[in-house]
This record gives structure tokens, C-alpha cells and sequence, in this order.
């Protein structure tokens, strides 16, 4: 017998046996499919139950927001009724939103549609008017609206415990009860109050029995198992129509406050039936493997013993070709062949090894391409951003002053709209991970930092968290900017403790540690030597490990939508590299996060801290100052805010412009510069040119992001005198006093 006809007899006692055992099996297959039919019943109901949690949970915590929006509490009733209107547009999730006075009678309305209604007679405004803190929920038929709707009702108390309003969402559930239909034909999802109404299902009314919103299945097999237990389990009724149904409940014990119930089924004949046509499928896909398993074998021992010699030059063919993957394959001929074979091998692992280190090279060149790209667009926005930010506390300013007539304070509103405080926090945070940001690193004792943000944690952190310190009492100073490690302190706990949200206990913890070099690792970028080293730990519910190496990039969060920037890690990682440092982070799913701060140890001793200027010294003169900045906004207020302090101010809108007047020998004093400006000319740029015309010329900066115009790694190069955008009005008098007083030169 041939070795090719052994080969084939070897494939065909091989593809036979599975095939008998497969045969043999199928009835326990089909059972098995059918029981994980029912299992992915079960998943569907849970997760709806899980799903509406989460929208109930999302609805309190913004009620939470709504009730400290001015507009709410404004008598203005229209008004009240349009800011509704646009909260509910960007919630299409819920039917309406409206403020129940606690007389009862409804006064903010979303739908705007001016109606007067007594709602004393709702049990749910009852309850919340009778509640002191937890929201009231309420499963009914809307109404109006005649869907199904789950009624949130807060009710919105002042510091004195009285009940100002009770703030009403109807979250609408018929959003809850959408299935893919294509998954499992037939299959429908069942949403039920405590009393057996049907309050929304999935699918046409027809199948399953006449199902439909506003049946009662009380005293119904199916009414009797829903209502059995909140406790998960599955069932087979008969319905109606006369078809067997398998049934699911899901675990509702989270939405008994709530008063629903979940239930998912299908009909037993669409699962039987589905379990037939995979095994049918799977047949064909093992007779589909069988056949490729023969002309497999036919093909390997043709060339085997045919055309050995055309193996090794097809396969040195597609080398040239550039598939470095082509190998001859086993078993290799004898001989001088089999020898040749061989080399041919060796000359094609080599080559590969090479074409991988190139791919490694090339991925790390993109890497840093990515975050240079990265750093770019997160200064460019927090550029826009400040100067936002900027025009707006500077007309807070003014307006704060009481000295501006009508005109005055409508062009200062105007000039508010459309700026926020936000814009601030995002733009910290994206130059915090661009490593962007000029920070003023001096000497820090750790232990008294960590320290004495104790009440303010305690204050934010609630009391559900129990936090301890263990500091060590040697601790070596650390080489960082303050104001940013608070900041970064802060996002960690904040993290923490949104990861316990049953409470837990929160540790920071300080010592002193050294590192070392580990050749082995290739991706070491830190520095060995001597770090202070401070340790955030939960008990929280802990970080996926797919997910533990993506935490510090910006934009990715672990937390629901709408409840995170994602730039919270990357902020404290861009901050602590920026300072020299090195951030490490462990986590294991049930078993809380820790997160570790290597700290530069610094040299000299702790810095005594400056005094603070009170708010109200603002120290103004009559020099005259130039004004150099390109955003006309922000060149206006400067001006007035300056004028306002008694100085003399020229403007210029670009460095150009600047230069000329320098070069006219036009007088001044202090010139006060934007870093980033277009035209080709920067800030330090013109300062440069400036000075060269006017030694000994005062210079102050400004700017939201430098662009490295002047900042060092970490710290702003000695002598320089940077006023950070967006600055308030008093910031401004002590930098401009400051850099007027300043020596010359």
C-alpha cells in the first residue's frame, strides 16, 4: 500500500468515529441547546432588569442636578416650563418632567402645554411629599400620554427640611422592552407591575397569547408565576393560543421599590426548532471538513512524494515575494535535500525575526507620533478654551463691582454667554496629560499635604467611606508642583469612590521607596533612584484586566455614560511624568483598585509657604502698559480691567503690530503678551525683539497653553513671570504690580 493510500485510509477511520460519536451524542446536544436557550431567556430578563436600575439610578442623580438649577425655583412658570422642555429634548428616555408645588398643584411643565392640574390625588406625589430624602417610584399608565411610564418623584426640600417641590420624571418604559428579534424568533419580553398589569412587551400583539399593555395576567398560570418570587427561575405555561412557552423571571429583587417584574419567553417550538437547525448546520460544517480533510491528505502526499524538489523552490518563491511566513513543511525529505530544506528554513525564521523587529520599531514611532498628535490637539483646544474662560471671569469682575451703567452690563452679559466654568476644569485636565502644563515644582512634605485634605475628603467622599492615613513619619520631601498633587489626590478619590458606591474604605498611604533598573522590562521609561512614594487604596469593585492597561489614556472610562470625562487617570499620569515621576496601578475585579505615585525625591528642605494676598488688595498704578494679544475679547477686557486699576494702556492686536510700535519709540512701561499668536510671531518671540530694541524692558506673559514657548520639563524657565488664563481680576493686579515692581532686566 502506498503511503498516499495509508494516508487516506488514516483521514477516513479519523473523520468516521467523530462522526459516529456525533450521531450518538445528538439527542444530549439538542437537549443541551435547548436548556441554553432557556439560560439566554433568563440573561435577556436580567439585563433589562439591570438596564431599567441603571435608568432609575441615572433619573435620581439627575433630579439630583435639576434640583439645584436656579431655573426651577424662578416664578416665572413659562420659563421654568422651557428649561423643562430642553432638559427633557435631551432625554428623549422620559415623556415628560414637571415641579409639583406642595399644595399640589403642577406648576413646570416640559410638554409647555399651560395646564392646570390638582395632583393631590396621585399616591405618588403623596408618598414623596410625606418622604424626606429618598425618591418615591411608581409603575402606571401615563394619563395623557396613555404609555407605560415609571413616575420618579423627588421631593426637593430646603435647608430647613421643607418641601419646596417635588420634581416628576416619567421614564418611559416601552424604551425597556426592545429585543432583537432576529437572535430568537418569537422571543418577548414582559414587563409587569406587583398587581400582574402588563405594563410594556416586546414584539406584535398577536404571538404569545394576546399579550399587550394594560392586560391584567392576574390568576393567570403565567400571573401566578411572575408573582411567585422576585427570585430568578423558569417555567413551561401553556398560553391562550394553545402553545407551550418556556418562561424566564429575572432576579427583581433590585426593583422591588419599583413595584415591576421582568419575564422573557419563547415558544418551545421556535427553541426545538432552532436546536435543530444548528445541529443541521453543524453537520454540514463537519462534512464540509471531512471533504477538506481528503483532498488535504491527497494534496500533502502528492508533493511529498512527487514534487519534493518543488516544494523548497515554490516556497523560496514566495520568500521573494515577501511571505516571510513560507516554510517547507514536515517531514523534511533525507539527504541533501532534507539539509537544504532545512537552511531554507533557518534563512526564512531569520528574516522574519528581522521583518519583526522593524514592526516593533515602526509601532513605536507611531506610538509617539499618536501622543505628540495627542498633545497638539489638547493645547490647541485648551488655547480656545481660556480665552473663553477669561472673557468670562473678567466681566464676572465687572460685574461684581456695581460701578457699570445699563449698557455697560448688558455688554458684559453678552460677552458671558456661551463660557463656563467647565471649560476650565477640561482644559487643566488635557494639558495635565499632554504634560503641557507649567508647573511650579518646589519641595513638598507629602504627609502634611495628604494631611490636611482630610476634612475637605471626608466633606466630599460622604460618610459611607471610612478613610485612615498611614504615613510615614520619614518621609523624604518631594520635588512637585502643590497645587497640581492635591488635584491629582483629589480625581483618585473621587475614582475610589465611585467605585464603592455601597461604601467602603478608602487608604492613602505614604513611604519612601527606591527603584531600580529592570532590564528586562522593555517598555521602562523611569528613572531608578530614590521617590517619595504615595499609595491610594479601595475596596471597590475593581478594574477588568482588558481594561487595567487602557486606564490612563485620555477619554477612557470604565464609569456609565455621562458620568465621566475619561481624562481624570490620564490628567494625574500626565501630571506625575511631566514631574518626573512614575505612576503604577494594581487591580483585581472584587478586590479594590491601588494606584501608586512615585514622587522625585527633592534635594533641599520643604518649602515655608508664601502668604496668600487677600481677595480684596488690588494694587493698581499709572505706568503705562502694552497690551499684546490677538483674541479681541480678551484684548478688550484686558484693557478695561487694567484702565480700572489707573494704568495707562496701549494695544496691539499681534506681535507685528507690537514690534512696530517698539520700533516707533512709542513709551511704556510693562508689555503684557500673549505666548500663542498667529502671524509667525509668538510672545516670547516679540519679548526677544523687544528687548534687543529696549534692554531692561519688564515683561509679563500670558497664556492657556505655552506650546513649549518657554517651559522647561516640568517647570517655567528662571525669570520668567507667566500669569496662567484664565485669571480673575485680582490675579491680573498682583501679576501686573508684581512684574512692574520687579528689577529691571
Amino acid at each position: 500500500m502506498s503511503i498516499r493510500a495509508r494516508l487516506l485510509l488514516m483521514a477516513l477511520l479519523a473523520t468516521l468515529l467523530p462522526a459516529l460519536l456525533a450521531l450518538l451524542r445528538f439527542q444530549d446536544d439538542r437537549r443541551a441547546q435547548v436548556a441554553a436557550d432557556a439560560q439566554r431567556l433568563s440573561g435577556l430578563a436580567q439585563a433589562h432588569v439591570e438596564e431599567l436600575r441603571q435608568r432609575i439610578l441615572a433619573t435620581t442623580q439627575l433630579q439630583f442636578g435639576l434640583a439645584r438649577a436656579s431655573d426651577l425655583v424662578q416664578p416665572d412658570r413659562a420659563a421654568c416650563s422651557a428649561f423643562l422642555s430642553e432638559v427633557r429634548e435631551a432625554h428623549p428616555q422620559y415623556t415628560g418632567i414637571l415641579t409639583i408645588h406642595p399644595d399640589g398643584r403642577l406648576f413646570c411643565d416640559s410638554l409647555r402645554s399651560g395646564r392646570e392640574l390638582d395632583l393631590n390625588d396621585r399616591s405618588y406625589f403623596q408618598r414623596a411629599r410625606a418622604s424626606r430624602e429618598a425618591v418615591v417610584l411608581e409603575p402606571a399608565l401615563g394619563r395623557l400620554t396613555g404609555r407605560a411610564v415609571l413616575q420618579v418623584a423627588y421631593p426637593v426640600r430646603a435647608a430647613d427640611a421643607t418641601l419646596r417641590f417635588v420634581l416628576l420624571a416619567s421614564l418611559d418604559l416601552d424604551r425597556s422592552v426592545r429585543v432583537d428579534a432576529q437572535a430568537m424568533p418569537g422571543r418577548r419580553l414582559l414587563l409587569l407591575d406587583d398587581k400582574g398589569l402588563v405594563l410594556a412587551v416586546s414584539g406584535p400583539a398577536g404571538p404569545g397569547g394576546g399579550l399587550q399593555a394594560g392586560v391584567s395576567l392576574a390568576g393567570t398560570a403565567l400571573g401566578q408565576f411572575a408573582a411567585a418570587s422576585r427570585e430568578p427561575a423558569t417555567t413551561e405555561v401553556v398560553m391562550p393560543d394553545g402553545q407551550r412557552h418556556v418562561w424566564a423571571r429575572a432576579d427583581s429583587r433590585a426593583l422591588e421599590t419599583a413595584g415591576l417584574r421582568v419575564l422573557a419567553g419563547a415558544p418551545e417550538a421556535t427553541i426545538v426548532a432552532a436546536a435543530d437547525q444548528r445541529f443541521r448546520r453543524d453537520a454540514a460544517w463537519y462534512a464540509a471538513f471531512a471533504a477538506a480533510v481528503f483532498l488535504m491528505v491527497w494534496w500533502m502526499a502528492e508533493r511529498s512524494i512527487r514534487r519534493p524538489i518543488a516544494r523548497m523552490t515554490g516556497m523560496a518563491g514566495r520568500l521573494a515575494d515577501g511571505a516571510l511566513e513560507a516554510r517547507v513543511g514536515g517531514p523534511l525529505p533525507s539527504g541533501e535535500l532534507g539539509t537544504l530544506a532545512a537552511a531554507l528554513n533557518q534563512a526564512a525564521i531569520a528574516l522574519q525575526a528581522q521583518r519583526n523587529d522593524i514592526d516593533k520599531l515602526h509601532a513605536q514611532l507611531s506610538q509617539s507620533q499618536r501622543l505628540e498628535a495627542v498633545g497638539q490637539l489638547t493645547g490647541g483646544v485648551a488655547h480656545d478654551f481660556n480665552n473663553l474662560l477669561t472673557v468670562v471671569l473678567g466681566n464676572a469682575d465687572q460685574l461684581a463691582t456695581d460701578n457699570l451703567d445699563a449698557l455697560q452690563r448688558r455688554q458684559a452679559l453678552d460677552m458671558l454667554i456661551g463660557a463656563a466654568e467647565r471649560g476650565a476644569v477640561l482644559t487643566r485636565q488635557l494639558l495635565a496629560y499632554a504634560r503641557q502644563q507649567p508647573l511650579a515644582p518646589s519641595a513638598v512634605d507629602v504627609n502634611r499635604l495628604v494631611e490636611a485634605l482630610g476634612p475637605m475628603l471626608r466633606r466630599t467622599l460622604g460618610e459611607h467611606i471610612e478613610i485612615t492615613f498611614t504615613c510615614d513619619p520619614q518621609l523624604w520631601p518631594a520635588m512637585v508642583d502643590p497645587t497640581q498633587l492635591e488635584s491629582a489626590v483629589l480625581n483618585l478619590c473621587l475614582n475610589a469612590r465611585d467605585a464603592m458606591p455601597g461604601g467602603g474604605r478608602l487608604t492613602l498611604a505614604t513611604a519612601n521607596a527606591t527603584l531600580d533598573p529592570d532590564p528586562e522590562d522593555a517598555h521602562a521609561d523611569v528613572a531608578p533612584g530614590p521617590y517619595a512614594l504615595l499609595t491610594v487604596t479601595d475596596t471597590g469593585s475593581g478594574i477588568p484586566q482588558a481594561d487595567l492597561r487602557r486606564v490612563f489614556e485620555p477619554f477612557f472610562t470604565t464609569k456609565e455614560k455621562g458620568k465621566g470625562t475619561g481624562l481624570g487617570l490620564a490628567m494625574v499620569y500626565g501630571f506625575v511624568k511631566q514631574s518626573g515621576g512614575h505612576v503604577g496601578i494594581e487591580s483585581a475585579l472584587g478586590h479594590g483598585t491601588t494606584v501608586r505615585l512615585y514622587l522625585p525625591r527633592a534635594d533641599g528642605p520643604v518649602a515655608a509657604a508664601l502668604p496668600v494676598p487677600a481677595a480684596t488688595q488690588l494694587l493698581g498704578g499709572q505706568e503705562t502698559i502694552l497690551v499684546v494679544e490677538d483674541d479681541e475679547l480678551v484684548r478688550l477686557l484686558a484693557g478695561v480691567e487694567l484702565q480700572a486699576m489707573g494704568y495707562q494702556v496701549l494695544e496691539a492686536p499681534s506681535g507685528a503690530a507690537a514690534l512696530r510700535m517698539v520700533e516707533a519709540g512709542v513709551a511704556f512701561d510693562l508689555l503684557f503678551t500673549d505666548v500663542i499668536m498667529p502671524g509667525g510671531m509668538s510672545g516670547r518671540d516679540l519679548a526677544d525683539a523687544a528687548r534687543r530694541l529696549r534692554p531692561g524692558l519688564r515683561v509679563l506673559f500670558t497664556s492657556g497653553y505655552t506650546e513649549d514657548a518657554f517651559v522647561a520639563p516640568g517647570r517655567l524657565d528662571p525669570g520668567v513671570q507667566l500669569l496662567p488664563k484664565p485669571y480673575r481680576r485680582g490675579e491680573l493686579a498682583r501679576a501686573v504690580r508684581a512684574a512692574l515692581d520687579r528689577t529691571a532686566g
